[in-house]
């Protein structure tokens, strides 16, 4: 390879390709949705959809399912795909289990990073030592997983007390606090159903309450990320790795070794999700505990265009998505229905004005259902809110898959030396 071939400029990104909105866009949407969203709660006398307790449930979930995207987002920027993100999960959830049980939560929480750097290991020597397809990598990494975790089980919690072949025996809690008299301010004006004000403090009431220590350790990781992946000599070497690996190797980086650290890293991103699932969200070990967060992970982070923010937001719908189920909200989905339609309105709107006639029909005509279906009826089936984190899981990832940028070089096999 020639120096003017590696020194060759990158094609400046499309509009279709490169970010959509910027950030003092991005900033008045979500304030524009937050209006949206307190009129409708005034409307509909849903309360429960912004208040202190439905954003600290949806916090919690959110965890696991931003710390996959994690794990996901690193392993995808150094080029390979990490499907098996669910597997390394599992191995999260029953090796913090095991370990916690016995030594203490917190030596769950190691015991468990240890777990899914495990099933990272397997994962980096099959698809970058021996150029395993990705894909089928990750698939057998989460069979294994699942049928190992199964297997263990049997031998370790199945005799001990409070234990089962499927479940361990319970964990010791982190504990959790909440921030002195913000919180307890927060809450009462969040009380008081005051259009935005109210709704204002209770997202921002829900963050400051009932903290388990390893939220906060979660929630730091991802500017975290984004410092060292952006800002860092590591981080550039890293992500050039998933960009251009025969440019990267001409310049002196060993593709081979970045590429096994970020999917060691991305596995102990996983293996930390799963062991908050056993150790925080519940103190036990269940078998099927992940419940899909890992692949639901993977749609925050593409949800995220590849971003630590943004796969932060995705994090969050999807967490708040399955809030709704937890906390009985039957009513609090029926509102979003409301919600949902006059967003699409919007969308409408949008769609008219860059002159793409065929999509703003189809919204318009969405959005007519939707609020035919809001009209009808006074309440929505149990089903509709169990399944609707993975309705939204799928709308979003349809919505946004025409304005994403993966790495140039993600998923694609590699060998030392092939640029020669």
């Amino acid at each position: 390879m020639t120096t003017s071939t590696i020194a060759k400029p990158q094609a400046k990104p499309s509009a279709r390709n490169g970010r959509r909105f910027s950030l003092p866009v991005l900033l008045l949407i979500i304030a524009g949705v937050l209006v949206l969203t307190s009129a409708v709660r005034l409307i509909t006398g849903a309360n429960e959809i912004t208040s202190t307790g439905q954003v600290s449930t949806a916090l919690r979930l959110a965890v696991p399912i931003g710390l996959a995207g994690l794990g996901g987002l690193w392993a995808e920027r150094a080029g390979v795909v990490n499907i098996g993100l669910e597997g390394m999960m599992i191995l999260g959830t029953w090796f913090g289990a095991w370990a916690g049980y016995q030594w203490g939560p917190w030596t769950g929480v190691v015991f468990g990073i240890i777990g899914g750097c495990i099933g990272a290991v397997l994962h980096a020597v099959a698809t970058v030592t021996f150029n395993v397809n990705h894909i089928v990598s990750g698939v057998a990494i989460n069979i294994l997983a699942l049928g190992l975790t199964r297997y263990l089980s049997k031998f370790t919690f199945e005799d001990a007390p409070q234990g089962s072949s499927k479940q361990s025996p319970p964990i010791d809690s982190l504990g959790s606090f909440s921030v002195p008299g913000l919180s307890d301010a927060l809450q009462t004006l969040n009380g008081k159903h005051w259009f935005l004000v109210s709704d204002l403090a209770g997202l921002i009431g829900g963050v400051f309450t009932n903290l388990s220590p390893l939220t906060v350790v979660a929630v730091a990781l991802v500017p975290l990320s984004w410092w060292v992946l952006w800002r860092t000599a590591f981080g550039l070497r890293l992500r050039s790795c998933g960009e251009n690996p025969v440019a990267a190797e001409s310049l002196g980086v060993n593709v081979y070794l970045y590429k096994y650290l970020a999917v060691i890293i991305s596995g102990g991103f996983a293996g930390l999700g799963g062991a908050f699932l056993s150790i925080v969200a519940s103190n036990v070990y269940l078998d099927g505990q992940t419940a899909g967060r890992g692949y639901i992970g993977l749609a925050a982070m593409i949800f995220g265009n590849w971003m630590p923010g943004g796969l932060a937001l995705g994090a969050g719908l999807f967490g708040y998505t399955d809030s709704l189920n937890l906390r009985g909200g039957t009513t609090n989905v029926h509102a979003l229905i409301l919600l949902l339609a006059i967003l699409l309105v919007f969308g409408v709107a949008y769609l008219v004005w860059r002159k793409r006639v065929v999509p703003a029909v189809i919204t318009a005509v969405v959005s007519a259902l939707m609020f035919l279906w809001y009209a009808g009826t006074d309440d929505v089936p149990k089903q509709v809110v169990t399944a609707t984190p993975y309705i939204v899981t799928l709308l979003v990832l349809s919505l946004s898959a025409q304005h994403l940028r993966m790495p140039k070089a993600d998923g694609l096999p590699y060998r030392k030396g092939q640029g020669k």
